[in-house]
């Protein structure tokens, strides 16, 4: 009977059903024989469980399944991660994923826009394929994405902040997101479907939550998966109190083509996100003056934001912005001296808006660190998409210009990633659900379209695909960019723009990396232009995306 006590107040209900068999015919045995058999037979059962147990858990190496924190921002350019070496800003928590882990040089996406880039992101298959090709149409949360995938596989899930996808998300067992694009100050969040304001700003709200799940929600015992998305640095770049007077004494020249006459390319010089002409005095530059001479387009917009502050954060906002103002209204600016202050005040305020991302990415990767869990979880630091500062005299994104199509990608995965390792191969946001299904040891679709860079990260793979494909539907729209589709390689570019346009280009970016010269007619690139066809043809074909373009987009009524 002590035996039997033993057994039965230290192994759980699997174990109990083993021994109640083994119990069952111990009369046959005397209490010597009995007991020496029983332990005997315990102590091996014991070490089969903890086998199994350790068998589910690991990945098809031997290794424990690793956690994987997801860390994607909203518009951050590669250009303004210090890191990649532009000298704009100095973001030493993301430069350290890269220190201790990797920096990809050509991260790019399949679709320049908020939510399709984020619905490829989850599925793995370009925009065509998983129905969300703009901001405007709806998301089908009932197709596959990762996550679902990793959940149905033992791991616990989470997202936390910006998805920019209407519906409940499927494939989380915890949720809180913002309501759309959200807001930067006393944001609502939607958490499990609930929708409640919170205090205070956006950004440090964002990575709070992140950390209180980790922390308190989770499952300690399963792997995990976060995906920890900030709305900073999007427009209209609100800045956190503490950085309001960031780059104060500083003043950023623009770049070299920010005057650009967009000769030779007829998209480029149709839209309307130019700085000079387009960004707005009061929503985007926040020159919300009080007597309200300055009626812009989007002030009232402006002003609801401006409203939703408490008392304390609309001091603090107008202790640094009254006086800014004041100056701007006396000075009477024209011309380039306006695009330059226009410029100038942009930059500083999307700046300001960065160091708060970075210093949540501290946060993230100290709680890592502090509670064993850096060496076998992957850290992941990217953007949906790229981002325009200056560049061709532009801020959003939407083109296939390498700008808005590049965007940053830094990782960190102690167990397999050498610091300080350089990708120079080109990879997509189509690749991270078939990557993160890969270090999980969970079979990939054969429906996902992206490609593992597992192997790649870790210096095993050599050979990598030799194109890239990106498509952009969203007109007409907002900044009134074409509909266009297209290929890059090592060196080249080939653009198509469509609908109510028929124009190609095409680009040598390595005699031309700012993309000022399109020589698609150029008699001296006739072989590439050709070859470029061929490559195109063939790169759609692997993507099922030969049909017309336009049957893949059709804009809603009035």
């Amino acid at each position: 009977m002590i035996i039997k006590g033993l057994f039965f107040r230290n192994f759980n209900n699997a174990h109990n059903s083993f021994i109640l068999v083994i119990i069952k015919y111990s009369n046959l045995y005397s209490y010597t024989i009995l007991k020496s058999r029983l332990i005997n037979l315990a102590i091996a059962f014991f070490w089969m469980l903890l086998g199994i147990n350790a068998f589910a858990q690991k990945s098809p190496e031997g290794g424990k399944k690793p956690n994987i924190v997801f860390i994607m921002s909203d518009d951050h350019a590669y250009q303004a991660i210090s890191a990649y070496g532009h000298g704009l800003n100095n973001t030493p928590n993301i430069d350290r994923i890269a220190k201790e882990g990797a920096i990809f040089m050509k991260g790019y996406v399949t679709n320049s826009i908020c939510a399709p880039s984020r619905a490829v992101m989850l599925t793995g298959k370009h925009s065509h394929i998983n129905g969300k090709v703009d901001n405007v149409h709806g998301f089908n949360w009932d197709q596959e994405n990762f996550a679902k995938t990793l959940q149905a596989n033992g791991y616990q899930t989470a997202l936390v902040g910006k998805i920019h996808m209407d519906g409940l998300p499927q494939g989380f067992d915890y949720s809180n997101v913002l309501p759309g694009q959200g807001q930067y100050y006393n944001p609502d969040f939607i958490e499990n479907g609930v929708t409640k304001r919170i205090e205070g700003y956006v950004t440090q709200i964002t990575t709070d939550i992140a950390l209180d799940w980790l922390k308190n929600k989770r499952d300690q015992d399963k792997p995990f998966v976060l995906l920890y998305h900030q709305k900073a640095p999007h427009r209209t770049w609100m800045p956190e109190e503490k950085y309001l007077r960031l780059f104060e004494d500083s003043t950023f020249s623009p770049p070299a083509n920010f005057f650009d006459d967009y000769q030779g390319r007829l998209a480029a010089a149709s839209q309307e996100m130019s700085i000079a002409k387009d960004m707005d005095l009061v929503y985007d530059l926040k020159m919300l003056d009080k007597e309200g001479v300055l009626q812009t387009n989007y002030r009232k917009s402006f002003e609801n934001m401006y409203k939703r502050m408490n008392e304390s954060q609309r001091k603090a906002w107008d202790d640094y912005y009254d006086p800014i103002i004041k100056e701007f209204m006396a000075a009477n600016l024209e011309g380039e001296e306006l695009a330059k202050w226009k410029f100038d005040r942009y930059l500083k305020d999307y700046l300001r808006t960065i160091q708060s991302v970075d210093d949540g990415v501290g946060q993230m990767l100290d709680y890592l660190d502090e509670n064993g869990l850096a060496e076998n979880t992957i850290v992941i630091y990217t953007s949906d998409q790229g981002f325009y500062l200056g560049e061709h005299g532009w801020f959003d994104k939407r083109f296939m210009y390498e700008e808005s199509f590049r965007t940053p990608l830094l990782m960190r995965f102690p167990k397999e990633i050498r610091p300080g390792t350089v990708i120079e191969e080109m990879v997509q946001n189509l690749d991270f659900a078939p990557s993160f299904l890969d270090y999980a040891g969970v079979p990939i679709s054969k429906d996902i379209q992206g490609e593992s860079f597992r192997d790649l990260v870790a210096g095993k793979q050599k050979k990598w695909r030799d194109a890239i494909y990106y498509t952009f539907y969203e007109y007409p729209g907002e900044h009134k960019v074409k509909r266009h589709y297209g290929i890059r390689t090592e060196r080249y570019k080939l653009i198509h723009f469509y609908h109510d346009i028929d124009s190609w280009e095409l680009y040598d970016l390595l005699e031309d990396p700012t993309e000022m010269k399109n020589l698609y007619n150029d008699p001296e690139y006739r072989k590439v232009q050709k070859q470029m066809h061929v490559k195109l043809k063939e790169v759609r074909a692997k993507y099922k995306d030969s049909t017309e373009m336009d049957k893949h987009y059709m804009p809603k009524t009035p």
